[in-house]
């Protein structure tokens, strides 16, 4: 695929300066997946990861200016976080968490938009508080490889890359399953 990608775009492996990966929060395997291709193709090169939070990613395909982001986390719990645009980047205003639907973080003042499928997943989130916070929810965003390769490049002409020996994902959860006993 990634050949693929680069014939269509007539470019090589080595013509690359660097390397945007979704870095997390999300599933362990697709983490895994995407840490370890960003790293051997960076490393084959010698380039530079810019790794780019899923979360963030989808603030970005909001194209909202405040926006609140809670995705289904599985496990009947969900990834959060909330940003506000400054200029071309994001400021952190909650950092990505995991947390369980009816915990979530106090969001500061209003006028939020909300993207993410927990939204959805569970409604309960618009009750209490987050209902009067939330000025607009968009439903149907994903995290979307466009979206990681926009910040990706904003990112690597700010300095934040890395070099392909440090990528790593980003957990914020340390469990994979449930105990029998917790299913139950």
């Amino acid at each position: 695929m990634v050949d693929e990608l680069l014939r269509e775009a007539g470019v090589g492996v080595a013509d690359l300066n660097a390397i945007a990966f979704g870095a997390g929060p999300g599933s362990f395997t697709g983490l895994r997946i995407a840490c370890g291709v960003a790293q051997g193709l960076a490393f084959a090169v010698d380039c530079p990861c810019v790794p780019v939070g899923s979360l963030q990613a989808l603030a970005e395909a909001s194209a909202g200016d405040r926006v609140a982001v809670c995705t289904d986390a599985r496990m009947g719990q969900v990834y959060h976080a909330a940003f506000e645009r400054e200029g071309d980047d994001w400021h952190e205003v909650l950092p990505p968490a995991l947390c369980n639907p009816d915990d979530m973080p106090d969001l500061p003042g209003a006028g939020w938009l909300g993207c993410g499928d927990g939204f959805e997943r569970y409604p309960q989130i618009l009750q209490g508080s987050y209902k009067s916070k939330l000025a607009e929810i968009r439903q149907g965003l994903k995290p979307h490889a466009r979206e990681i390769a926009m910040l990706g490049v904003r990112y690597l002409l700010a300095g934040r890359s890395v070099a392909s020996v440090d990528v790593a994902p980003l957990y914020v959860r340390n469990k994979v399953a449930l105990t029998m006993k917790e299913r139950r």
